[in-house]
Order: structure tokens, then sequence, then C-alpha cells
């Protein structure tokens, strides 16, 4: 193993997290969860630091690191949901923003050209308002009456918000941009 392959050593390891968290959610035993689920978070920080300040980024890390993301946030969603703690259209909401991006992300990549996974900055902000959710739901859990409804009702509007808004900023700025470089084809000749 060369240094340039630990980021995505520590992608694979948040990956094996997910399957420990769902379980420790369904067994009802969310302070542990949480915890799990803050390490995956940390090692997603530091995995993106270490790629980004050694340049020791890979194709592969760039497909692992959102596929890790993703696995986490659907299996966690699925199950808040499942046990009640979240509203199921909230679940499908934000399973179905993310089959959009990944289905129009596989045809573009099929269809026009190679794409590299880049996240936009409203993914960055609905991520961190995913995450957020997910702490604030495990901790209230955990901790219970340490969280007052209409925080999390609020939450759970501004997880829905900010899931459109990035779903349909994605769908707009790659269906322009696959016009536009069929164009540039179709002018090339």
């Amino acid at each position: 193993m060369k240094p340039r392959d630990i980021p995505n050593l520590i992608t694979g390891l948040r990956i094996l997290l997910v399957p420990p968290i769902v379980l420790l959610l369904i067994a009802d035993r969310f302070g542990a969860a949480l915890v799990l689920f803050i390490l995956a978070g940390v090692s997603d920080v530091v995995d993106g630091f270490l790629a980004r300040a050694f340049n020791w980024k890979s194709r592969l890390g760039g497909w692992l690191d959102p596929i890790a993301d993703k696995s986490l946030q659907i299996s966690v969603y699925l199950t808040l949901a499942w046990l009640g703690l979240i509203p199921a259209w909230l679940m499908v909401a934000v399973i179905l923003r993310d089959l959009v991006i990944v289905t129009g992300g596989a045809i573009y990549y099929f269809r026009i050209e190679r794409v590299d996974a880049e996240p936009s900055w409203l993914s960055k902000i609905n991520t961190l308002f995913q995450i957020l959710l997910v702490m604030l739901v495990l901790y209230g859990q955990a901790v219970p009456g340490e969280v007052p409804e209409w925080l999390l009702s609020t939450m759970f509007l501004g997880v829905l918000f900010t899931t459109v808004v990035s779903g349909v900023d994605y769908v707009w700025n790659w269906s322009r941009r696959a016009a536009r470089t069929r164009r540039e084809r179709d002018a090339a000749g």
C-alpha cells in the first residue's frame, strides 16, 4: 500500500460503518449510532483533506467517496423513516433526489462524455443539512427531551427545501451543459 491509497482506504472503512450504524439504530442504541455516524463524518473530512492536501486524488476515490456518502445517507434515512423518527415524505425526497442525480450522471457519462463527480455548493449545503438532521434526531433519541419538536420540524423543512433546490440545480445545470456540448459537437461536424 502506498500513502496515496490512504484516502481510499478511509473511504472504504466509512462504507464498512454503514451496517453497524443501521443495526444500532434498529436496536435503539442511538447514542452508539450517533458516535459511529460522527466518526463516519470525520472520516469523510479526513480523506478529503488528505486527497487535496497531498494530491492523493484518484479516479477511484472520486467515485468511492460519493458512493460511501450516499450509501450512509440513504441507509440512515431509510432506517429513520422506518422507525418513524423522520417523515416518510422526507426520506422519499432525499432518495429521489439522489436517484435523479445518479441517473442523470450515468446518462450524461454514457451519452455525452466522461464526467467526474462534482458536487455543487448547493449540494454541499444540502448534505450539511441532511447530516445535521440525522445528528439532531439521533441525539434527541439518545437524550430524550433535549431536542425541541419545533427544531426538528424546522430541520425537516430545511432538508426538504435544500434537497429540492439542489436537485433542481443539478438537473438545470447538467441539462444545459449537455445541450451546449451537443451543440459544440454538431458545429464541429
